[in-house]
């Protein structure tokens, strides 16, 4: 008996040492963003920094305001967020409720092999192949821009979103859904009335996945979306917060540039944990509802 209370103490232990682990990992990235991003922000003061509209940081008085990678960030995040949650939504739906085994077991393996490429074959098939025929079906001198950005982060976000979203349809109770079918409600109209609102915590959960995934991604943007820092519109090149530090980090001259690009990961960290922070809250008060 005392080997096994031993033991059990022994494993309740590491589990605590590996948490306390994770949350020191968070709180020494946290620190180590606010110690390198103040400084910037305070001599090139808040405001001009965050309303800025113009970012040039190798022009003989640089500038750096970063409005116009905030707005196509959250731009180019609201757009995949509008075109990925729907189809990824309906996917999951079919996979969990509608779908014959052999079909699902196909389409799992193509979304799970969806999920496992990696960034650089997204952003290298979408500056090959969407790139091109935006700038064909549009007639514009240039395919880069904010759609092709979008278009790319919405297909990314697709594995995130249907794995997440049809693990919770599976876990809804089969009793519910027997319950609804005996009191003469369609197939459909369980899934959809019975079924989601059961599981709309854990497909809240898949869209705060997909949010993050889109919001968070540099090198797939990167090559598609022209990375040039212009004031966001659908068909011209733009530049997001995570390809503005990816792009110029590595040539940046110690001093206020630099400083300047870890104050742009400041803003996107915080960022992140706001919009994170504002769905688990929602997510909290319709669990309580």
């Amino acid at each position: 008996m005392k080997v096994k209370r031993v033991l059990e103490n022994a494993i309740h232990g590491w589990f605590l040492l590996m948490g306390l682990v994770t949350v020191g990992c968070v709180l020494l990235i946290s620190v180590y963003l606010i110690i390198s991003g103040i400084p910037a922000i305070r001599e090139i003061g808040l405001v001009k920094f965050l309303f800025g509209k113009v970012w040039d940081s190798n022009a003989a008085t640089p500038q750096f305001g970063i409005l116009p990678f905030i707005l196509t960030s959250v731009y180019g995040t609201a757009g995949a967020i509008l075109l990925g949650v729907p189809v990824g939504f309906m996917t999951a739906v079919f996979l969990a409720k509608m779908a014959p085994p052999c079909l699902k077991a196909v389409v799992s393996s193509a979304v799970s092999l969806l999920a496992g490429i990696p960034s650089v074959v997204y952003g290298l098939v979408g500056m090959l192949v969407l790139v091109p025929g935006i700038r064909k079906l549009f007639r514009i001198p240039d395919g880069s821009g904010l759609l092709a950005a979008i278009i790319v982060l919405a297909i990314m976000i697709l594995p995130s979103i249907i794995n997440v979203a049809m693990t919770a349809l599976e876990a809804v109770p089969r009793e519910y859904e027997d319950a609804s079918l005996a009191l003469g409600a369609t197939a459909t109209e369980t899934w959809f009335k019975v079924s989601v609102p059961a599981a709309r915590s854990g497909i809240a959960a898949a869209v705060v996945l997909g949010v993050g995934r889109a919001i968070g991604e540099a090198m797939a943007v990167m090559m598609v979306s022209g990375n040039v820092p212009n004031m966001p519109k659908l068909f011209e090149s733009v530049r997001f917060l995570t390809t503005a530090v990816a792009s110029e980090m590595g040539y940046a001259a110690a001093g206020l540039q630099r400083q300047a690009l870890f104050s742009i990961a400041l803003v996107l960290f915080l960022f992140i944990m706001l919009i994170n922070a504002a769905l688990n809250f929602f997510l909290k008060r319709s669990k309580e509802k």
